[in-house]
């Protein structure tokens, strides 16, 4: 009886091996289709972060040119301000040598004609100190006295450049 028995019964074990092994197969197809999804993904998304990055150093390499252009632009306006100033400051030293001019020549026929009638003007014992915003004709008003006298008793005083401090002699009145 012994070997009938064992002839009748039927071992399962190789078909629940089967059955693991079709299950295992099925499930390695699905990890595998899942992963050519992953990888697909993940490849598109890096074209798009390559096109962005792309996009950026193009833009940053557009505002590179447009800095260095205007740097360009502000050198040389730059350089025509410098040259402008330059040019309108040497025409106001001739001008201001044309005014000194100018002023020494109508105080002289001023200074001769008063000499002629009541002597040259002489300086007195009083000295004046220069003030901001002082000029000969604000000092000989003050002081009561002639503006060509004051500048005949000053002969070495520049009247278009006074300076705060500066003394100048009085003439006598």
């Amino acid at each position: 009886m012994d070997t009938i028995s064992r002839e009748n019964n039927i071992s399962y074990l190789p078909f629940a091996g089967l059955i693991a092994g079709v299950i295992a197969l099925i499930l390695a197809i699905v990890g595998l289709a899942q992963v050519s999804k992953l990888k697909s993904a993940n490849q598109a998304f890096q074209d798009e972060q390559t096109a962005k990055v792309s996009a950026i150093e193009a833009s940053a390499s557009a505002a590179t040119s447009a800095a260095d252009g205007a740097t360009r632009s502000i050198n040389s306006l730059q350089r025509s301000t410098q040259e402008a100033f330059g040019q309108v400051a040497g025409e106001i030293a001739r001008i201001n040598g044309e005014i000194v001019k100018i002023q020494e020549s109508a105080a002289k026929p001023k200074a001769a004609a008063k000499a002629g009638a009541a002597g040259p003007a002489v300086a007195g014992p009083d000295e004046y100190l220069i003030a901001g915003g002082d000029t000969g004709a604000k000092i000989a008003r003050a002081k009561g006295v002639s503006l060509p006298d004051l500048i005949a008793v000053n002969p070495g005083v520049n009247w278009t450049a006074l300076k705060v401090g500066q003394k100048v002699k009085l003439p006598k009145k």
